[in-house]
């Protein structure tokens, strides 16, 4: 585990770039995998299979997250785990990550000691480094995080490898966040399970290499919603799919909440994002690894993303610019 940074007092301002850095840095414990760490003009990470994933993703104050909503612990545990579940969903082994960050000059430092105590406490569950990154001035806080990872020899599972007759599988929870969104939404903080999975998603890290192990031909992470994130797949697979929903799990938890709020929780299950759990398909004939569960099959091309072999009806997804 790595020991905690103090809060300290005053803004980024009064310590200036180096002692932030410090700060951010300092008393951290790197993974095997992290030969030199923060500190030079660049850090050396272990690339055991000569091949290296990689991925980027930013989030932006008042877009992906709001302080008001979750704490800077959790906003620095999901800038974190969003990137990681995209190296999952290669099939690879996450090894590290880098961080940018970019702040106001009167940002407390308090609260950058928070936000990256909660980078490095999800950095620690999936047994990555924190191992540089850059920190500059901006009006707002944005998070860029940039996540690397090794595949052990396999060949990366890509969205585009589904083919007719594979099964739809998938591992993680749905509809958790999109749950938890509502509720936060309605000004409630409670129940609080639902809500902190819209405060930080808990990808199935492990669930990806297991899955290329398993053979699977195909797989993406759920960030946009599950029937959205299925079309992406579809389309670069060039294969139809048909999500069962009679096969699709529906916790008591979003049953109760949807009641509460006259929403439907099948709809949170089908089209809610950012859980971050991983859908992929495989062949008809393989033994779905330990946490899979089939939801669904492959079907010849030109028919999209049906649900009990219908098109959807509403919005599959979240969309960016919508």
């Amino acid at each position: 585990m790595h020991e905690r940074s103090t809060s300290g007092e005053g803004t980024v301002a009064e310590i200036g770039e180096f002692g932030l850095i410090r700060a951010m840095t300092e008393g951290r414990v790197q993974p095997s995998t992290t030969l030199l760490g923060p500190g030079d003009d660049a850090a050396v990470v272990a690339a055991p299979d000569g091949r290296v994933v990689a991925t980027t993703d930013v989030l932006v104050q008042g877009v992906h997250f709001k302080f008001g909503w979750s704490s800077p612990a959790n906003v620095g545990r999901k800038a974190v785990a969003v990137n990681l579940a995209d190296i999952a969903a290669m099939g690879a082994v996450p090894t590290s990550v880098l961080v940018g960050l970019a702040c106001p000059a009167d940002t407390e430092t308090a609260l950058l000691a928070e936000l990256t105590d909660g980078m490095w406490d999800e950095a620690t569950r999936a047994r990555v480094g924190v191992v540089g990154g850059d920190v500059v001035r901006a009006d707002a806080i944005v998070i860029s995080i940039t996540a690397l990872g090794d595949l052990g020899g396999r060949a990366p599972v890509t969205r585009s490898g589904a083919r007719p007759g594979d099964i739809v599988a998938v591992c993680g929870r749905l509809g958790w966040a999109a749950a938890g969104l509502a509720v936060l939404g309605r000004g409630f903080r409670s129940p609080v399970g639902v809500v902190n999975a819209q405060r930080y998603p808990e990808p199935p890290y492990a669930a990806g290499p297991a899955a290329a192990l398993a053979g699977a031909t195909a797989m993406i992470d759920v960030s946009d919603g599950l029937l959205a994130d299925l079309g992406h797949l579809a389309a670069e697979s060039d294969v139809g799919i048909d999500v069962q929903t009679d096969r699709l799990t529906v916790d008591r938890k979003l049953v109760d909440v949807g009641s509460a709020l006259g929403a439907d929780p099948l709809r949170w299950v089908l089209t809610g994002g950012e859980d971050h759990a991983l859908v992929a398909t495989f062949p008809s004939y393989t033994d779905l690894p330990e946490g899979w569960t089939r939801i669904g099959g492959v079907l010849l091309p030109d028919t999209g993303v049906t649900v009990d072999g219908s098109p959807y009806e509403g919005e599959s997804g979240w969309a960016h610019w919508r």
